[in-house]
């Protein structure tokens, strides 16, 4: 998956896409799986996940792997601002796996690469092993066949990387996926301020949500991690969104107040606000 998707290697598929862009290009199998996987989001979000904001990524700063980033210290200089051209101009033909982006685009499959590859290994592992299986990659959490007695225990936080002792609840996961999503990890300084990875397509600039984190469960991790960006992009409007989608998930404001909808269980710990119950 890293090599066909990543924009930070110049040997991936995802590299050669972008230098041609404008012009019919034929992808490999695993690459169609993933331009598919991309525009569904995009077309389940209305836009707030577009994979056509690599350009726009790589503007505000985000041009290089984000452990460079945190570790080199750079001081990005922001000097323009890049909207996403729109997934709906991407030409997309997946019966021959052919590929066409508009002139100047970059794609970046930042929203399902990695989740869709946590689905993809959780399923291999329990069809080869026959057994359940929970595979996390970075927080990207997938699960496949049956769950241990008393469900996936995942413990939830702002950063997958914090200890067992960090804040937050742990929840009982019994199938499909679960993705966090939080504009608290991937930072790093511009000229502009603080910047993180969570772009607004429409504008080119990093969303400034009410929420610092969002976590979500949904059929498979790649929907999860689509809810997840998406409610990051839409803001206040994410909760009713959510909701309606029928999706559980937590959403942390940025002082630290903790709204659940679609079902989440509460942690009675935290100071929170429950979304009024479905009727």
């Amino acid at each position: 998956m890293d090599l066909a998707c990543s924009r930070f290697r110049s040997d991936s598929e995802l590299t050669r896409v972008n230098a041609v862009a404008g012009t019919p290009v034929h992808v490999s199998s695993l690459f169609a799986e993933v331009v598919s996987a991309a525009l569904r989001a995009a077309a389940a979000t209305d836009g707030d996940v577009d994979p056509t904001c690599g350009a726009g990524l790589e503007a505000a700063g985000y041009d290089r792997d984000i452990e460079l980033l945190r570790h080199e210290g750079i001081r990005f200089t922001v000097r323009e601002r890049i909207p996403a051209p729109g997934w709906q101009n991407v030409e997309w033909d997946p019966g021959t796996r052919v590929l066409r982006t508009p002139p100047g685009c970059r794609l970046d499959f930042g929203a399902v690469a990695k989740a869709l590859c946590a689905d993809r290994a959780a399923t291999a592992v329990t069809r080869s092993l026959d057994c359940g299986a929970l595979v996390s990659l970075g927080g990207d959490i997938a699960t496949a066949g049956p769950a241990p007695a008393g469900g996936w225990q995942i413990k939830i936080a702002d950063d997958h990387r914090a200890d067992d002792d960090a804040p937050g609840p742990t929840i009982s996961l019994g199938t499909g996926g679960l993705a966090t999503s939080s504009t608290t990890t991937r930072r790093w300084q511009t000229t502009a301020g603080t910047a993180h990875h969570i772009l607004d397509p429409r504008t080119g600039v990093p969303a400034n949500p009410p929420w610092r984190t969002v976590s979500v469960t949904a059929a498979d991790c790649v929907d999860a991690n689509t809810a997840g960006t998406a409610a990051l992009v839409r803001g206040e409007a994410a909760a009713p969104w959510l909701d309606a989608q029928r999706l559980p998930a937590r959403l942390v404001r940025t002082d630290g107040g903790v709204l659940t909808v679609g079902g989440w269980p509460p942690d009675p710990r935290e100071t929170r606000h429950r979304s009024p119950a479905r009727h």
